[in-house]
């Protein structure tokens, strides 16, 4: 892994700053966390390493993440990149997710894409969320289905 990383996310009910902070912690050298919807964003040139990541709200990933990409596309692709997607689909819905969250020229130069799982968290959910999660996913109580293994497996990728 490159001596410097940049780790840039979103997280409305805390599932995607969860997966960011394990994956800091298993990143060997220093990572720089920047939650842009609350952080200042330092320039990317310091930045060898980008990390992004957000999760998905209503099936999209947040706005802020994708205007964050278009605006600096042209930085992001010159980086050693990784993207990752918090969602509590599996399989082809999963990955089609992914690919609706991220334009296809980041994916394809990407050295590590990830899948972390997801969370519904009714303690951290206003009660119009509840109810979208009940109507559209059909749950009814608060689900935890973090992917750790994949987190593992997606730091092991800049690790080496």
């Amino acid at each position: 892994m490159s001596e410097k990383t940049i780790i840039l996310y979103q997280s409305r009910s805390g599932t995607t700053e969860k997966a960011v902070n394990i994956l800091a912690e298993k990143l060997k050298g220093d990572a720089t966390i920047i939650n842009l919807k609350k952080d200042k964003v330092p320039s990317l040139n310091d930045y060898p390493t980008v990390i992004i990541g957000g999760s998905i709200r209503a099936g999209m990933i947040q706005s802020g993440i994708k205007k964050y990409i278009e605006k600096n596309i042209d930085i992001i692709k010159d980086k050693d990149l990784g993207l990752f997607l918090c969602c509590m689909k599996e399989g082809e819905e999963a990955d089609k997710q992914f690919n609706e969250s991220y334009p296809e020229e980041l994916r394809n130069i990407a050295r590590a894409k990830g899948l972390f799982g997801g969370e519904f968290d009714f303690d951290r959910l206003n009660f119009l969320e509840k109810g979208i999660v009940k109507k559209v996913a059909g749950v009814t109580e608060s689900v935890f289905n973090i992917n750790y293994q994949a987190i593992e497996d997606f730091a092991a990728e800049f690790n080496n």
